[in-house]
């Protein structure tokens, strides 16, 4: 069981220079702590995300940390060239010395890509000829491509990355009829639904995987969900400023939303935060209480990757250094036990 941080750097009280360098300080955390990964969203317009340009931002966690693997969940490819994107990806696997996790997707939000002029509709074709444009350029030294959006041809390569042929790839889904292209192609994917409507989707994930050459020789790709964590010394304490901080993040998601008149109403993380935390969706305690629920996810969603979530809303730094510390020296250490003796 290997566990990683996911990150939608949204805004807080602080200004936003501060607020850069205390989600800065945390990688420096996670990175002496032993977590796997650190992958950041990517949002337009919206306090959900402040880190526009996920690049930029990851270029100075990768001077911050020696082991922590760094990325993105997700670049948002309708909103870039992909020849741009080509070169920030190759350049940041070379300056975190092959450290990259490459997450992309369409995109959540219609209003985001509204902003840049790209509508609902195309999103999907510039999704799929950005993510072949991008595959070609990381795994040869020419770019030849006649599509809808895009028309390369003849195009050099300079750059290349450190790991080959491609970074490690992830990708985010919620059903299982969308399995077979990840599975089939050695895809990391991240699920952030209820752990009983993940485990159909690890399932099938597992039974395609076999049957795949890829299977005997390499390691089974990572099987990812994603939940908010606080852990402190007293359950009243986490359900404290867990709170807080969830409803201020709360706020952030629906913001784009409220402000064009459509509020969510089938997100599947509940805004009452006591149903999100009866629902396993956030997980605030003690570290006892928090292994233990964490398990229950993990068993019932099959996965085995989990991705934290420890700063969000207006938590204080100390309040996510508290989370972040305990549960790496009480609570990780017991699921790696556990895989010991099993």
């Amino acid at each position: 069981m290997k566990f990683g941080v996911f990150d939608h750097v949204d805004r807080g009280d602080l200004p936003l220079g501060q607020h850069y360098e205390n989600r800065l300080r945390l990688t420096e955390v996670y990175d002496r702590e032993g977590f796997h990964a650190y992958q950041i969203a990517e949002h337009h317009s919206t306090p959900l995300g402040i880190a526009g340009s996920p690049s930029v931002f990851l270029s100075a966690v990768a001077q911050r940390t020696k082991r922590l693997r760094i990325g993105t969940l997700v670049y948002t490819l309708p909103l870039v060239n992909p020849l741009r994107l080509l070169e920030e990806v190759c350049m940041l696997d070379q300056m975190s010395n092959g450290r990259l996790e490459l997450g992309v997707g369409r995109g959540s939000s219609p209003y985001e890509l509204a902003y840049f002029g790209v509508t609902a509709e195309a999103s999907a074709t510039l999704y799929k000829e950005g993510y072949q444009v991008l595959m070609q350029g990381l795994q040869s030294k020419v770019i030849d491509f006649d599509g809808q959006h895009y028309r390369f041809k003849n195009v050099p390569v300079e750059l290349e990355c450190v790991q080959k042929p491609t970074p490690p790839i992830w990708y985010g889904l919620s059903a299982p009829a969308a399995v077979p292209w990840t599975a089939e192609n050695g895809i990391n994917i991240v699920c952030n639904t209820a752990a009983k409507n993940v485990r159909p989707v690890t399932g099938r994930y597992r039974e395609i995987w076999a049957a795949t050459k890829r299977a005997a020789h390499e390691p089974h790709p990572l099987m990812a969900i994603g939940r908010h964590i606080v852990v402190a010394e007293t359950r009243e304490a986490a359900l404290s400023s867990g709170k807080r901080g969830f409803d201020r993040w709360y706020a952030s998601l629906q913001h784009l939303w409220r402000v064009h008149g459509n509020p969510m109403t089938h997100y599947p993380v509940p805004e009452d935060f006591m149903a999100a935390v009866d629902a396993g969706f956030i997980l605030a305690g003690t570290p006892d209480e928090v292994t233990d629920g964490l398990r229950r996810e993990i068993d019932t969603a099959g996965v085995n990757y989990v991705l934290t979530r420890f700063a969000f809303g207006n938590l204080s730094f100390e309040e996510e250094l508290r989370s972040a510390t305990l549960f790496a020296r009480e609570v990780m250490p017991r699921f790696a036990r556990e895989t010991a003796a099993a």
